[in-house]
């Protein structure tokens, strides 16, 4: 099964655990798991016996890689609709915009691999427990993509053009890098994680209990947590100013030829560096754009604006091609549609924000 659906005990109501279940896709989200995990939540939102839901993640590496690209590339080889393709877009980002606004608390603890759609379900989860090996990324710039399943949401509310920062490169974070700009609540160590989820099940979750969102934070806190001194050294405390400065200004082909010319050599800032030169120019301007429209917008309609975004990256060959060199024939050279930042016209981009979606044409039918 994609997914382990498990309704665990309490002394009082249920919770619900879901753990994606493929370790040995790093736990990315295939269509059926998309399926899955709304059939269940819709089954719970009104289920008076579950009092609050639980994410994680199967196997040692990922909580989740995010979605399986690998699907996504037969789906498109294999079909010249483009409506069919994008209805895997559709179910993903309803399944997130529903997480953020499940009525019930819940919880993600993640683990190892966590980017891309795993991102955007972590993110959408009230609580967000992470472990010392953690790696948090959005690194669709790699593939002809852009960050999506709420990113124009979630890297707006990171401090500084940090967001931005990722989304043009791809940037690793670390488990201090997650707790510093907001990405995660609390640290928690591998071994506890089992011993969190016996606690929880001792206490009553119904009625006043389990609307009280100060008492299960304070359950939380209560269980011991890693010594934070001990934790990796976060790389955006040692890079920060580095990327406030390079990444100012209101021109993003000057923002990225100062990123990549910068001299700041370290193994991290070398790694965004690669990504953020060898990545698709249209991928770079879809983030700096995305990031300046979210601002003014709903969480509705963020997932709207990203619907209309990846239509349109589904009718054009840059995503195909960014899949195929990465993930299918692995020869890691992309042939972009444009070679640079500077020399993709204004109209490219205009037309991954068109239509706009609303009430009246909507495929996702958020509510």
């Amino acid at each position: 099964m994609p997914i382990h659906v498990q309704e665990l005990e309490c002394r009082e109501g249920n919770i619900g655990l879901i753990t994606l279940n493929s370790p040995a896709t790093l736990n990315a989200l295939s269509s059926s798991m998309i399926s899955d995990i709304e059939a269940v939540l819709g089954q719970w939102a009104d289920a008076d016996h579950i009092s609050l839901v639980i994410f994680r993640g199967a196997g040692d590496r990922a909580f989740c890689a995010g979605g399986d690209i690998r699907e996504l590339y037969d789906v498109l080889s294999a079909n010249s609709d483009p409506d069919i393709p994008a209805g895997f877009f559709v179910n993903e980002y309803r399944m997130d915009y529903n997480i953020h606004c499940f009525p019930k608390p819940v919880i993600a603890i993640g683990h190892g691999v966590v980017m891309g759609g795993g991102l955007g379900i972590f993110s959408a989860c009230r609580y967000r427990l992470v472990t010392p090996d953690v790696k948090l990324a959005m690194p669709e710039n790699t593939i002809g993509l852009f960050p999506d399943v709420g990113a124009s949401w979630f890297l707006n509310r990171l401090p500084g053009r940090i967001g931005l920062f990722m989304g043009l490169t791809g940037a690793r974070l670390n488990v201090s890098d997650a707790l510093r700009v907001g990405l995660a609540d609390m640290a928690i160590l591998t071994d506890h994680i089992d011993p969190l989820i016996e606690r929880l099940q001792q206490e009553r979750w119904t009625g006043e209990a389990a609307a009280d969102d100060n008492r299960l934070f304070r359950l939380i806190k209560q269980l011991e947590h890693p010594d934070y001194r001990a934790l990796p050294a976060s790389e955006l405390a040692r890079h920060e100013q580095s990327i406030a400065r390079l990444s100012a200004g209101d021109e993003l082909p000057d923002i990225v030829d100062n990123l990549l010319a910068a001299d700041v050599d370290t193994r991290w800032w070398r790694d965004c560096m690669d990504s953020l030169g060898k990545g698709c120019p249209v991928s770079a301007w879809l983030v700096w754009t995305q990031l300046k429209k979210a601002q003014q917008k709903s969480l509705k309609d963020v997932f709207r604006m990203e619907l209309s975004m990846t239509t349109r990256c589904i009718k054009r060959p840059d995503l195909r091609e960014g899949i195929r060199a990465r993930l299918i024939e692995k020869d890691n050279t992309p042939q972009w549609s444009f070679k640079t930042v500077a020399e993709v016209p204004a109209s490219v981009i205009e037309e991954h924000f068109l239509p706009e979606l609303d009430d009246s044409n909507d495929p996702m039918g958020l509510d």
